[in-house]
């Protein structure tokens, strides 16, 4: 489990295929900020840009590891198939702070960033929600976007999805690797893990006689 708090922002240095066809996945080296690896055994989950992904190498000085990638996963996120900065946090522990929301760091669905621009000290981000996901979306609820807890502020249906409204305070865009978003950039969506067990609940059908 995750909290949606980025604990760290790294950057995929390597991307190697694990096998010659698409039904392989891939290997990331992945750079991380010094120390950050110094309370990290092998086989440890790390979020990475909210996908939960296990540790399977690593060095601590300097600090980088490898994570192995699904082609399914590879098929169902963003991000995860190149070179570029990346959102981190690790597992959390039974005595940690939640800082954020209840977090799987499992990916719900791929979003589209419709808009991204400053509006005062804090920058709006608007991203198009595809239909699966649309009716998990709430005004004041919350969404985890490339792996970071955040808080919807307006949510419009459209054709296709809704586009979710969300605003970022500047220390969001200091501390994580969203400020490099751009219109038409793809992003991680994890719906609220509560939303999830309601929408079962609700859509069950009673128990037989």
């Amino acid at each position: 489990m995750f909290t949606g708090i980025i604990s760290g922002v790294g950057r995929i240095t390597l991307v190697e295929a694990l096998g010659a066809d698409a039904s392989h996945g891939k290997r990331l080296t992945v750079e991380a900020p010094a120390h950050y690896l110094d309370d990290v055994q092998l086989g440890d989950s790390i979020a990475i840009n909210g996908a939960c992904m296990t540790v399977t190498q690593f060095e601590r000085e300097p600090a980088r590891f490898t994570i192995d990638v699904s082609a399914e996963s590879l098929d169902k996120t963003a991000g995860l198939d190149q070179p570029g900065r990346i959102n981190l946090e690790k597992a959390l522990r039974a005595h940690d702070r939640l800082g954020g929301h209840i977090v799987s760091g499992h990916v719900d669905g791929v979003g589209s960033v419709a808009h991204f621009a400053p509006v005062g000290e804090s920058w709006e981000l608007r991203i198009l929600a595809p239909a699966g996901l649309a009716k998990f979306m709430a005004y004041k609820g919350s969404v985890t976007v490339n792996g970071v807890s955040l808080t919807v502020n307006r949510v419009a249906d459209v054709a296709g999805g809704c586009e979710i409204s969300i605003n970022l305070i500047p220390h969001t865009i200091e501390n994580t690797a969203l400020g490099e978003l751009k219109a038409g950039s793809r992003v991680n969506l994890e719906i609220d893990l509560i939303a999830r067990y309601v929408e079962r609940m609700l859509g069950a059908a009673p128990p037989a006689a």
